[in-house]
């Protein structure tokens, strides 16, 4: 037996991956634990996690690996202060001390999270290297084209190679300051989103907008060619050398400053949206039509955060010349984890890829799970009134009857998503046909933005009804976006614009319909989605609608739930209607009034301005 430890840390979104003789047994987001978003400290919750649900110790690792070369990026670093210099000395300050205290210790730091008793090899992998290495080994294909999209590894922003066997090899790279992922960052900011975890925002802003500032983009800010590679103009950018993504410069470009985060979205914000997913849509396009013109392949893989681009995913497998595309589900940081332990095993351990169907991520349930026992132990010391079922289709069937009465439903059950996405395991569902679920969720549930998509789940065998997708399409990440089918829309009155476009039945399925008919789409199918599809049929049953609403468990600000603690407390402090861990159903309105002064600290730290 072979056990390998993939570490991601430091940056965004750290993580750990154990693989055992090249089977993926688990992998966390340390986030999950520390209800810390993007938590980017040392991933010890994670690790602990894994070797647990593998019952190994670390004296049991054979290797470890971590998904990137920190003194190349510590060079990078330095270069880059120097060239600017001495613009940028603030930063410079405020970046040192941690790269001082952890980041060039990174050996010392791993084997003390080990608890000391870790003495083998470890190994860094190059960033690019590790993300292409996810997309790829994981993939159900024996070769493939493999691209990879993200701000900035070392010094790679984007690169390309193909993957045959157990083998992956990238031969081009575009370089920073050059960077997809940047350029989408710079626009998150000026529009006044978080860089790092508003950019969802900025693309599900994007079809209130209209793509206006799309041609000054490609005038001014970069210099775009036919494969796909460009050269930005540094002059409208500042996060090589300050402390914000861009510059006055910039500014005069688009109007004025940027907005102040929690302001009033104005026409500019979604037009600037609409312009900027417009460029990485060109981007991505040209890039895959490039790379496919190479490599002469029929399959790609994709990763980097950019790969989170659902959008621009869809239109890469819509109009794109590649046949099949598979997405690493945790594309960004994270999955850098899996990756490096991977490349591990087949790339320098030299050990053969056996290629599953529909992939060996294993739905990318891969974090912790909780039995009966341990759910109604804990619900018993909290006095929750709950129901628990021994029949699992009276399960169903009740939840079913729930979602159909318009009730919002939390779903906790098996192990828990490793990725950004909830895919039905720490998820909330509702009625898609419901005109009003968004705004309820957005608002009473999610506490975030009222214009924020939700996304559907559908039932595989279906999705093509519902969905400009080919017949049973596997899409169960969640990783693609489609327009719904113009059999299921309804006419419209086109001549609304901005967020005056929100309140708007569009189709059959109002709830998860966008603005611009199209849908962020997760197939569900018996074989990943056990207890998920067994509901999703009860409604079938009931309604013929094989779609439900899907969004991740939690509320704004806070990462996705973990454990029965994390799902109870998120319940009982929102307007959710209903809970479902495991076997056990819990209704709000039967729940003692017991919480009432935390639910108002709880509320107030998510109320929107």
């Amino acid at each position: 037996m072979t056990a390998i430890l993939g570490i991601s840390a430091f940056y965004h979104d750290s993580a750990a991956a154990l693989v055992i003789d090249g089977e993926i047994v688990a992998a966390a987001q340390e986030e999950r634990f520390t209800r810390v978003k993007h938590d980017h400290g040392f991933p010890q919750h994670a690790i602990d996690f894994c070797l647990a649900e593998a019952g190994l110790t670390p004296a049991q690792l054979d290797f470890v690996g971590f998904y990137d070369k920190p003194f190349m990026k510590f060079e990078r670093l330095l270069e880059t202060y120097l060239a600017f210099a001495p613009v940028g000395f603030r930063s410079f300050l405020k970046a040192m001390p941690l790269w001082m205290r952890q980041k060039l210790h990174l050996p010392r730091e791993i084997r003390h999270g080990l608890s000391g008793d870790y003495t083998k090899k470890i190994v860094f992998c190059e960033h690019h290297e590790s993300h292409a290495a996810s997309a790829f080994f994981p993939s159900p294909f024996e070769e493939a084209a493999v691209i990879t999209f993200d701000g900035v590894g070392e010094w790679a922003t984007m690169s390309y190679g193909s993957g045959r066997g157990n083998h992956v090899e990238l031969s081009h790279e575009l370089r920073f300051p050059h960077s997809l992922g940047l350029l989408y960052s710079a626009l998150t900011y000026f529009c006044g989103f978080k860089v790092n975890s508003g950019e969802y925002k900025l693309m599900g802003l994007a079809p209130y907008g209209e793509p206006r500032y799309a041609d000054l983009m490609l005038e001014k800010l970069m210099d775009l060619k036919n494969d796909g590679s460009f050269r930005l103009d540094m002059r409208y950018f500042n996060y090589c050398q300050g402390l914000t993504m861009t510059s006055p410069a910039f500014d005069d470009l688009f109007g004025g400053p940027p907005r102040a985060p929690e302001t009033d979205l104005g026409q500019r914000e979604m037009d600037l949206a609409a312009s900027v997913q417009a460029v990485a849509e060109e981007v991505m396009l040209r890039v895959a039509r490039h790379v496919h013109h190479k490599t002469g392949l029929k399959n790609l893989c994709l990763a980097g955060g950019v790969a989170l681009n659902c959008v621009g995913n869809g239109r890469i497998l819509r109009e794109g010349p590649f046949e099949n595309v598979w997405i690493q589900p945790a594309a960004g940081d994270a999955g850098g984890a899996l990756g490096t332990a991977l490349f591990i095993w087949h790339q320098l351990l030299d050990r053969p890829r056996t290629v599953v169907s529909p992939d060996s991520q294993k739905g990318s349930l891969l974090g912790p799970k909780f039995d009966d026992d341990a759910i109604r132990s804990f619900l018993d010391r909290m006095g929750a009134v709950y129901r628990h079922y021994d029949d699992g289709e009276a399960l169903c069937d009740h939840v079913a009857e729930l979602i159909d009465a318009e009730n919002v439903v939390g779903l906790m059950q098996g192990r828990m998503e490793f990725g950004p996405r909830a895919l039905g395991c720490r998820s909330i569902i509702g009625d898609a046909r419901s005109s009003k679920m968004q705004t309820v969720m957005n608002l009473k549930i999610k506490f975030r933005e009222s214009f924020r998509p939700f996304a559907p789940i559908v039932l595989r065998e279906r999705v093509h009804e519902y969905f400009e997708m080919r017949d049973n399409e596997d899409s169960p990440y969640m990783l693609l976006v489609a327009p719904v089918q113009p059999a299921k829309r309804l006419p419209i009155d086109d001549s609304k614009e901005g967020l005056a476009k929100l309140n708007t039945r569009r189709s059959e399925v109002p709830a998860i319909t966008h603005v611009d008919f199209s849908a962020r789409v997760q197939t569900v199918d018996a074989g990943r989605h056990g207890r998920l599809y067994g509901i999703m049929k009860a409604f079938e049953e009931r309604t013929d609608c094989p779609v439900l609403i899907n969004t991740s468990f939690n509320v704004r600000g806070e990462p996705i739930v973990c454990t029965p603690e994390d799902a109870y407390h998120c319940f009982m402090n929102t307007d959710m209607d209903a809970l479902v861990m495991e076997d056990f159903v819990l209704m709000k309105n039967d729940q003692p009034d017991a919480e009432t002064q935390e639910r108002e600290q709880y509320l107030s730290q998510f109320a929107l301005d």
